[in-house]
C-alpha cells in the first residue's frame, strides 16, 4: 500500500465528496482559485517515487549500518549512557508523549507540566541555585542566553550600563566558546578567551563563563573568582556537568549567577548530537530576564493543585520586537526523559552511578600512571588528561581495539568514562595504553568508591528529596506514573489538533523506529568522519531533497528550532550585506500579521525592526510598505514575511513585494512557517525569497514532543551560500558565519524522521499532502462559515492550509471569550486551536492533510454544538455567569459531587454529543488561575503531601 494513504487522511471517495461540498468537481480548479498563476510551478517534484514503509525501513537499516560501532570516550559534553527502557518505551517511543502540544491549554497539559516541573527540580537542587527553566536548545546556546540575559541586565546598575565584554575562560568546551562568540558578534558583545583565574578581569566585564568540570576534566574552585567579579556587580556563568553535581560542591554554593549544561547524560541517547535538553538555573532576581520558559505551580478554579507556564508575558513571541531572547519552545520530550530518569534512580542511585563513574576514572588514572604516562589531571570527575607525543599511533591501536578517545587538544588526550563504562572497559584501555608504551600492564585493579578530586570538592548538601523522586523505582511504580501523566493529556492519539500555523500532522512510526536503534542514537557527534557515514548518507538526502522543496541552492542544519533557523537566515544576510560593504543596512520590515518570532529574531540578529500596516484583507498593505521601504531604503537590510501569510491566505501580489524589496538592495526572508502550503506546487525561490527557514516538526512530519524537538535549517539562495553556519567539527569557510548549535547538524537524530516523510512520500505524494492540506481546511471553511465569519479569504473566496474565524461577536452577545470556547473545547475532548493569533479575539484552525473527512465533521460538529450553547447563553437560558463555557473545563471530580448547583445539566457539562458517551477524556483540573501562580511563583516540586492530585 502506498504511504501516502496511511499519512492523508481523506480517500479517494472522501476527496470527491469534499470538493463537490465546496463547489468544485477537480482538485485543480480548487488549487487555480486558490494560489496565483505566477508562483505556481510548471513542474513536478524532482524527487523519486515514493517508497514502501517496509522499503523505507529495509534502506535506512543499510544506511545505519554505514555507521561505526566503536565504543566512545570522548566526552565534551556528550557521553554514552543507559536509557532505562521503561522509559525508552513509555516515553520516547510513545506517541501519548510525543504527539503533544506546547502546554499553551494547561488543563490538558497537566502530566508533560508535572515532567517539566520535576526537571526544572533537579536543576534547581543540582546546581544549588533557586530558579530554573523548562529547558533550552543545548549546552552551547544556553551559554550564550545565559550571556545575552547578563548583558541585557546591565541596564539595572549605573556601574554595569556601558560594560560590553563578556570573558570566557579557555577551558570551556570548544564548541560553547565558537556558539557564544557567534551570538555575541550580532550584539556589539565583545568576547576575551582566556584564563579566568590569572587574567585580568575588570569592571568593564558583565560576566564571566567557566566549565566546571572544564574540558581537560579539571575541577576547579571558582569562590575568589566570583566574589571578585560580583564586586563590580558582574555574574559568574557556570557551564556544569549534571551527572558531576551529584558529588562535586554545586555551584550556587561558590556564587555562580548563572548554570547552564546539558541533561543529555541523563539517560538521553547521543544522536550525533541531539536532540537534547540544556538546563538553566539562575537566581531569583533574574526571573523577569530568563530565556525560555518557566513551568509553575498554581491552584484551578476548585482550588486543586494545577501547573501551567508561568510568567507568560516573558513569551518571546508576545513581546516582538521588545524581546530579550528568541526562544519559543525548547526540548520538552528530552527534558521529560531526563526529568524521569531522575525520577526512576532517585538521589540513592544517581549518586551510585555518578560514584561508579568517578572510581573507574580514579582507576583509569592511576593505572595509566602505572605505566609511565604523564597524567595531567590533579581533581577529576570523568575525564583523565594524558600527555601524548605521537597522538596517530595512540588513535591507530584505540581503533584497533574499538575505542574512541579524544584527540582535538595539542599534546594531550583525554578519556572520559561514563555510565556505561564498565570495568572490563578500563582494562581493555589500558591494554591500549599498554601497547603504545610497549610495557605489559600486569594488574589492575579494582578499588571501590575512590575518586579523582579532594574532599574539599566533595557535595555535602542533600538534593532531590521530594517524593516523587523517592518512590517510583520499581518498573513496575514507574510504568504506572508515567502512564497516569500520559492520561492527564490531550495529544494527537485522542483527536485532531487544529492549530493554525503549527500543522500538528501525522507523525508515522515507521518514520520514528530508526531512532531507537543503537547505530544511529549511539554516535558521538565528533567521532571522526569516517564513522559516521550513515549519518552523513541522511544528511546529503535530506539537504537535496529540501533544496529540490525550496528550490535553493543550500541548506545548514545548523540551526535547532524555527526560531533559531530566523535568527540564523538573518545572520547569513547581515554577513552577506557587509561582505558587500553595506554594513551599514541595519533595518529589517516586519508586517505587523508576522510571527511574533520574527521581531524578537531580528533583535537578536542585532537589527532595527519597522513593523509596516496589514490591510482590511489580511495583506501586507503595499502602499505602507513601499512608503517605508523608500523611507529606509539606504539603510533597508531585509523584509520578513510568511507565505501564505499568517492570516491563511497566499497574497497576490507576492512577487510584486519581493521586486520591490530587491530594487533597493535589501534581501527577503521567508518564514517557513506555513511551508506546508508550498511543498510541490510553489516554493520560496519562485517567490522571490533569499532565505527561508524550515520547521522540521511542521512541515516535514517532526514530532512537536509537547514544546520540542524541532529543528528548523534554512535554505539560500546561490549569493548567500558562502555564508552558511560552519562548524569548528566539519568546516571553516573564511565568510560563513559561527556556529549556531554545539554539534556540527544539531538535532541531528530527528532528521531521520524527516527523511523519512520524503522518502516515503516521494515527490508525488509531498505535493499530494500540500494539496490534502488545502482541500481539509476549505472544507472545514465550508462546514463553520455559516456560523463564524472567516475574517480572512483569497480573491475567490478560499483559504491556503488555514483560517481564522471570528469569535469576538460572542463576548457582544452572549458574553462569551475565546477562551471560554478555548476550554469548552477540553470537555469536547480536543485541543483549541490557536487562539488570538495573529488576531485577538480569533482562533485560527488548521487541520492538516493527516485528518479524515469523519474527523472534520466530527471537529465542524463540535464548533457548531459550542455556537448553539453561546446561543443559549444569549437568550438568557442560562445565565453569563453559570454556564457550560464559563465554568468549562468541567473536571469528573466537578461532575459527581452529591450537591449540583448549577443551572445546566451534568450530561450537558460532560456529555453534549453522543459520541463522548463511548470516547470521553477527562480532563483532570478545572480552569487554571494563572494570575495567582504569577504573583506566588513556585517552579520546583512541592513536597509530598501538597503533591498528589
Amino acid at each position: 500500500m502506498k504511504f501516502s494513504n496511511r499519512h492523508i487522511g481523506p480517500n479517494q471517495e472522501d476527496k470527491l465528496a469534499m470538493l463537490k461540498a465546496i463547489g468544485y468537481d477537480r482538485m485543480e480548479d480548487l488549487l487555480n482559485d486558490t494560489i496565483p498563476d505566477d508562483i505556481r510551478l510548471e513542474t513536478d517534484l524532482d524527487i523519486q517515487k515514493g517508497l514502501s514503509e517496509d522499503e523505507w525501513l529495509k534502506e535506512i537499516t543499510d544506511i545505519s549500518k554505514m555507521n561505526s560501532s566503536l565504543k566512545t570516550l570522548i566526552g565534551q559534553g556528550y557521553y554514552n549512557t543507559h536509557t532505562p527502557s521503561v522509559i525508552l518505551r513509555n516515553v520516547f517511543e510513545n506517541p501519548g508523549w510525543y504527539t503533544a502540544y506546547t502546554p499553551y491549554q494547561a488543563e490538558i497539559s497537566q502530566g508533560r507540566l508535572e515532567a517539566l516541573l520535576n526537571f526544572q527540580t533537579v536543576a534547581i537542587d543540582l546546581t544549588g541555585l533557586p530558579l530554573a527553566n523548562a529547558s533550552l536548545l543545548d549546552e552551547g546556546t544556553a551559554a550564550a542566553e545565559a550571556m545575552v540575559m547578563l548583558f541585557n541586565c546591565r541596564k539595572r546598575d549605573v556601574i554595569k550600563r556601558g560594560a560590553n565584554k563578556f570573558f570566557v575562560d579557555s577551558e570551556v568546551f570548544a564548541q560553547t566558546i565558537d556558539v557564544v562568540q557567534t551570538r555575541a558578534d550580532f550584539l556589539g558583545i565583545e568576547i576575551c578567551v582566556g584564563n579566568a583565574l590569572t587574567d585580568d578581569i575588570n569592571d568593564q566585564f558583565f560576566g564571566v563563563l567557566v566549565q566546571y568540570p572544564n574540558s581537560k576534566g579539571e575541577v576547579i574552585e571558582y569562590g575568589d573568582l566570583s566574589k571578585k567579579i560580583n564586586g563590580f556587580k558582574a555574574e559568574l556563568v557556570v557551564a556544569a556537568d549534571l551527572l558531576s553535581l551529584c558529588l562535586l560542591k554545586e555551584p550556587g554554593k561558590f556564587g555562580a549567577g548563572v548554570v547552564v549544561g546539558n541533561s543529555q547524560r541523563f539517560g538521553v541517547p547521543l544522536g550525533f548530537g541531539g536532540p537534547h535538553a540544556a538546563f538553566f538555573a539562575t537566581k531569583e532576581s533574574f526571573k523577569r530576564n530568563v530565556p525560555g520558559r518557566i513551568i509553575g505551580v498554581s491552584k484551578d478554579a476548585q482550588g486543586k493543585l494545577g501547573m501551567r507556564m508561568a510568567l507568560q508575558t516573558r513569551e518571546q513571541h508576545i513581546k516582538r520586537e521588545k524581546a530579550t531572547s528568541n526562544i519559543c519552545t525548547a526540548q520538552a520530550l528530552l527534558a521529560t526523559m531526563a526529568s524521569m530518569y531522575a525520577v526512576f534512580h532517585g538521589p540513592k542511585r544517581l549518586i551510585e552511578i555518578a560514584t561508579t563513574v568517578a572510581n573507574r576514572a580514579k582507576n583509569l588514572g592511576d593505572h595509566l600512571i602505572k605505566l609511565g604516562l604523564e597524567v595531567r589531571s590533579k581533581n577529576y570527575f570523568d575525564t583523565i588528561c594524558v600527555v601524548i607525543e605521537d597522538k596517530r599511533k595512540l588513535q591507530a591501536i584505540a581503533k584497533e581495539h574499538g575505542f574512541n578517545f579524544n584527540y582535538h587538544f595539542d599534546n594531550v588526550v583525554t578519556i572520559s568514562v561514563d555510565e556505561t563504562t564498565s570495568f572490563e572497559d578500563i582494562k581493555k584501555v589500558l591494554i591500549v595504553f599498554s601497547e603504545y608504551q610497549e610495557k605489559m600492564m600486569v594488574n589492575v585493579d579494582q578499588h571501590e568508591g575512590n575518586v579523582g578530586f579532594d574532599e574539599h570538592f566533595r557535595r555535602d548538601s542533600l538534593f532531590l528529596q521530594q517524593g516523587v523522586f523517592n518512590k517510583y523505582h520499581s518498573e513496575t511504580e514507574m510504568m504506572r506514573y508515567l502512564k497516569t501523566l500520559e492520561n492527564k493529556d490531550l495529544s494527537l492519539v485522542h483527536s485532531m489538533i487544529a492549530l493554525g500555523s503549527c500543522t500538528m500532522k501525522l507523525n508515522a512510526a515507521s518514520q520514528l523506529i530508526p531512532l531507537s536503534w543503537e547505530k544511529f542514537n549511539g554516535v558521538h557527534p565528533f567521532v571522526p568522519i569516517d564513522q559516521s557515514h550513515g549519518f552523513q548518507q541522511v544528511i546529503k538526502d535530506l539537504a537535496n531533497a529540501l533544496k529540490t522543496v525550496t528550490g535553493f541552492d543550500g541548506i545548514s542544519f545548523q540551526p535547532n528550532s524555527g526560531a533559531q533557523g530566523e535568527l540564523a537566515g538573518l545572520m547569513v544576510i547581515s554577513a552577506y550585506l557587509k561582505d558587500k560593504g553595506e554594513g551599514n543596512r541595519n533595518v529589517v520590515i516586519i508586517p505587523s500579521s508576522a510571527h511574533g518570532t520574527n521581531p524578537a529574531s531580528a533583535v537578536m540578529a542585532g537589527f532595527k525592526v519597522v513593523v509596516t500596516k496589514c490591510d482590511e484583507d489580511g495583506n501586507i498593505d503595499f502602499s505602507d510598505l513601499e512608503a517605508t521601504v523608500k523611507q529606509y531604503s539606504n539603510d533597508l537590510a531585509a523584509l520578513m514575511i510568511t507565505y501564505p501569510s499568517t492570516h491563511g491566505v497566499y497574497e497576490e501580489g507576492v512577487k510584486e513585494i519581493t521586486d520591490l524589496i530587491h530594487s533597493h538592495g535589501a534581501q527577503v526572508y521567508m518564514d517557513g512557517a506555513n511551508m506546508n502550503a508550498q511543498v510541490g506546487l510553489t516554493n520560496p525561490a519562485q517567490i522571490g525569497a533569499d532565505v527561508c527557514h524550515l520547521n522540521l516538526h511542521k512541515t516535514f512530519a517532526i514530532p512537536h514532543g509537547g514544546g520540542g524537538p524541532g529543528m528548523g535549517p534554512i535554505g539560500v539562495a546561490k549569493h548567500l551560500t558562502p555564508f552558511l553556519p560552519k562548524h569548528l567539527a566539519v568546516s571553516n569557510d573564511e565568510k560563513a558565519i559561527g556556529a549556531l548549535s554545539a554539534a556540527p547538524y544539531s538535532s541531528a537524530l530527528i532528521l531521520i524522521i524527516s527523511l523519512g516523510y520524503v522518502k516515503m512520500l516521494g515527490g508525488e505524494g509531498l505535493k499530494e499532502a500540500t494539496e490534502m492540506a488545502i482541500l481539509n481546511a476549505n472544507y472545514l471553511k465550508v462546514k463553520l462559515e455559516n456560523h463564524f465569519d472567516v475574517l480572512y479569504k483569497g480573491k475567490n473566496g478560499t483559504v491556503a492550509h488555514e483560517m481564522i474565524i471570528d469569535c469576538r461577536p460572542f463576548k457582544e452577545s452572549a458574553g462569551v471569550e475565546v477562551m471560554d470556547i478555548a476550554k469548552r473545547l477540553i470537555d469536547y475532548g480536543y485541543h483549541s486551536p490557536t487562539v488570538s493569533f495573529p488576531v485577538a479575539g480569533t482562533l485560527m484552525v488548521e487541520p492538516t492533510e493527516s485528518e479524515s473527512k469523519e474527523e472534520l465533521d466530527r471537529f465542524s460538529a463540535v464548533m457548531i454544538s459550542i455556537v448553539n450553547e453561546i446561543d443559549e447563553i444569549a437568550k438568557g437560558i442560562y445565565p453569563k455567569d453559570d454556564n457550560v463555557l464559563s465554568n468549562a473545563p468541567h473536571p469528573a471530580d466537578l461532575l459527581i459531587v452529591d450537591d449540583w448547583q448549577h443551572a445546566y445539566s451534568r450530561k450537558k457539562a460532560a456529555y453534549p454529543l453522543s459520541y463522548l458517551e463511548s470516547n470521553k477524556y477527562w480532563v483532570p483540573v478545572s480552569r487554571i488561575d494563572n494570575a495567582y501562580g504569577d504573583r506566588n511563583l513556585i517552579c520546583s516540586c512541592p513536597e509530598i503531601a501538597e503533591y498528589a492530585f
